[in-house]
């Protein structure tokens, strides 16, 4: 089977992979200058809470090298550089329109020496092995259309004792806990994105994609595959987030 033959999802659709990027850069496009509103549709209002538990646990260190991968409006980028005096941070998206709504934050013209924006693709970064210090993604991998890859490519940029941590939507393990956001998911967050932005369609598509993402065990597994040790996870408001960590060991 050649690689355009294979499929992957989008949402609950099932796509050729090579159409995937193409799908998700239009979903991204389309809500870059609401994706904060987005975000707490998405969160019930507190992935900044969560963004915060992400820097609590990755306590950033003076001088290091952050790759911000998917870091879209450099929400954690900005976090990480407050925390961590003379460090650097690199965000990197496949969309260059979330690219331009994160330069035009007050924080990037702060913090102009310090910052990079590269547009570029997380299953093939364009840079060196054993390059930086830190790798996070945020609400990002779960629109790679190839997972695996995207935790390979962290694992070969970062240098030997550095850090992978990724905040992602994930499952509530209480089944009832889960029909519970389920319905909120699927049945008002599509209506608030047409309310907000005008677009409903990406929005769902949003939505499907946090139930078509792997549960908390399965995708701490597929961190282990990309050669991280000490892997963990920690659950975020009853796992309807997970942060999850490794080390380039």
């Amino acid at each position: 089977m050649t690689d355009d033959q294979k499929t992957t999802h989008f949402g609950f659709q099932t796509v050729n992979e090579a159409e995937k990027a193409g799908m998700v850069h239009g979903v991204f496009t389309r809500v870059a200058s609401k994706y904060d509103v987005m975000n707490d549709a998405m969160s019930l209002g507190i992935h900044r809470i969560w963004k915060d538990a992400m820097m609590d646990w990755l306590a950033p260190r003076p001088g290091t090298k952050l790759l911000d991968v998917a870091g879209g409006t450099g929400d954690v980028s900005f976090r990480y550089l407050k925390r961590a005096p003379g460090a650097h941070a690199t965000v990197l998206d496949m969309t260059e329109s979330m690219l331009v709504e994160g330069r035009r934050r007050a924080e990037a013209d702060s913090m102009a020496d310090r910052l990079d924006w590269v547009v570029g693709d997380a299953m093939a970064l364009p840079f060196k092995a054993n390059t930086f210090d830190v790798y996070t993604i945020s609400f990002g991998i779960r629109n790679v259309t190839r997972v695996q890859d995207a935790l390979n490519e962290a694992f070969r940029v970062l240098r030997p004792g550095g850090r992978l941590m990724v905040l992602e939507f994930s499952q509530i393990p209480n089944d009832l806990m889960q029909k519970a956001y389920d319905l909120y998911s699927f049945n008002l967050i599509p209506v608030m994105g047409q309310v907000i932005a005008g677009d409903r369609d990406s929005y769902q598509y949003l939505v499907e994609s946090i139930r078509k993402f792997p549960d908390q065990e399965t995708f701490a597994g597929m961190i282990r595959q990309a050669g991280f040790g000490q892997v963990k996870y920690r659950n975020l408001t009853m796992g309807i987030a997970a942060l999850h960590s490794g080390w380039k060991i």
